[in-house]
């Protein structure tokens, strides 16, 4: 079993924090994902654990191992960057074969290893080819090959796919997920891409500022972010936030917004407990936000169509409400002119409440 364990790890670069006192466990045969953006850490983290960068505190066991001291070629690891850092001058065969060679591997073995990974990555009839005649995806594969005849305890990925065409990077997605299972292998992955971790990863660590704010499975952190960066992170188009004020009024708790309230009484005892003062944000996700434009019974907002975005299957609806745009989900088939008056219901169900202070989740 080769589980990946951060204890207290921090890296500091003068007087950035760019790894600040970060534990996590990584299970066995895992696909974990940092995720985050620019800056957030999660690259610095996943070089920690290659051994390209030496830890400012704590401690990092691989397996059995602790590893802090040693170099990046005794820790059992294969990593694939985002540049491919292929060979140019050899080729595809060489390539793949090259950490084979440096382990003096006899040729007879060498040559049925780089077959086998070949046709397992659909790139068998390139092995005579040079890097400079394959397309970005054929070039990433070669990279993955090359990881993969070393057979490691653990794959490290940075950002491998972002240099590939948006069809390219769907169909390289699920190659990854199909590999992964296949070969049985704890692999870690670095993405500032929400659609490529929520799809990938069995476990997601989100990071800002060098530390783990979150880590659960994507539907989790989809359905229960811990604070306002992590909602607003994941999902798209993103969450809408509406800062509001908790107000008690005739036996009833609301949330005023100043163009609206929103009646949250059944909260009301969890927001008392929890909230730091009155000053709370309102979240909701654009598919929990429903537009018809006739009013009906119920608790229903008076909203202007904004502007209208058509992605073929659904509708993006921007809807100006006072001072607040929010964004809903539609059906293809829902026709408004902008400026046109829309009623809009949110799903309480679905409500997510932050304390504006703090920024961490209420509801």
């Amino acid at each position: 079993m080769v589980e990946v364990v951060l204890d207290s790890v921090s890296k500091h670069f003068g007087d950035v924090k760019a790894v600040d006192d970060v534990s996590l466990k990584i299970s066995d045969k895992e696909f974990l994902t940092f995720l985050g953006p620019s800056g957030s850490g999660k690259t610095t983290a996943l070089r920690l654990i290659a051994g390209l960068e030496t830890l400012t505190s704590g401690n990092i066991r691989i397996g059995d191992r602790t590893v802090n001291d040693l170099p990046p070629k005794d820790r059992d690891i294969a990593m694939v960057f985002q540049s491919y850092a292929l060979y140019p001058h050899m080729s595809v065969f060489d390539n793949i074969a090259f950490p084979l060679k440096i382990r003096k591997v006899p040729r007879e073995e060498m040559e049925k290893t780089v077959k086998q990974t070949a046709e397992m990555l659909g790139i068998e009839k390139f092995l005579k080819r040079k890097p400079k005649e394959l397309s970005g995806g054929e070039r990433q594969r070669v990279a993955l090959g090359r990881a993969i005849v070393r057979k490691p305890a653990v794959f490290l990925m940075d950002e491998p796919l972002s240099n590939l065409d948006a069809k390219l990077r769907v169909y390289m997605r699920a190659e990854l997920i199909r590999l992964q299972k296949k070969l049985a292998t704890t692999l870690i992955y670095v993405t500032h891409d929400q659609v490529e971790a929520m799809t990938m990863s069995d476990r997601i660590a989100i990071m800002n500022y060098g530390k783990i704010l979150q880590v659960e499975a994507p539907k989790g952190i989809y359905d229960k972010p811990v604070d306002t960066f992590v909602a607003g992170f994941i999902g798209s188009p993103p969450m809408n936030f509406i800062d509001c004020s908790f107000v008690e009024k005739n036996g009833k708790a609301i949330l005023d917004a100043a163009t609206f309230t929103v009646d949250v009484s059944e909260f009301k005892d969890l927001i008392k407990s929890s909230a730091t003062g009155s000053e709370l944000v309102l979240g909701l996700r654009p598919e929990d936000v429903s537009v018809q434009k006739e009013r009906a019974p119920g608790e229903l907002i008076e909203s202007e169509i904004y502007v209208i975005e058509p992605l073929g299957s659904e509708l993006i609806i921007d809807l100006r409400v006072g001072d607040w745009i929010v964004k809903a989900k539609g059906a293809p088939d829902f026709t408004a002119n902008i400026g046109d008056t829309a009623w809009i219901a949110f799903n309480k169900n679905k409500m997510h409440i932050f304390d504006r202070k703090t920024q961490k989740t209420i509801v």
